[in-house]
């Protein structure tokens, strides 16, 4: 595995058997359902930056704050250790998560 899984999840899907006793195509229909889920994360998360430029809008301040995104990126290294994941490859994530947030508080002056 690629780090460890805390089990985050309701009873409806702690009931599902463990990954490691599905099918291939059990295993890629999880895929797909997590691929779903992150696509929804991703978008409520965007739209949480939307509300960040309308304030920073509000402010006068400027679309980016690197002080912000490191702290972000920290908070997503040491969550990636809390898991044994590669905290540089979750930080890669969330420095394109950064991005698209500040893509879309630009796009939103």
């Amino acid at each position: 595995m690629w780090g460890r899984e805390r089990d985050y999840r309701d009873e409806r899907e702690r009931d599902q058997p463990p990954v490691d006793d599905m099918s291939l195509d059990e295993l890629r229909e999880e895929i797909r359902d997590v691929d779903r889920e992150l696509v929804e994360l991703i978008l409520r998360r965007t739209n949480v930056a939307v509300a960040i430029a309308s304030v920073k809008q509000a402010e006068g301040r400027q679309t980016t704050d690197e002080a912000q995104e490191q702290h972000v990126l920290d908070r997503a290294r040491e969550r990636a250790n809390d898991y044994d994941m590669d905290p540089e490859r979750v930080a890669d994530v969330f420095e394109a998560l950064i991005e698209l947030s500040k893509h879309t508080q630009n796009a939103q002056r």
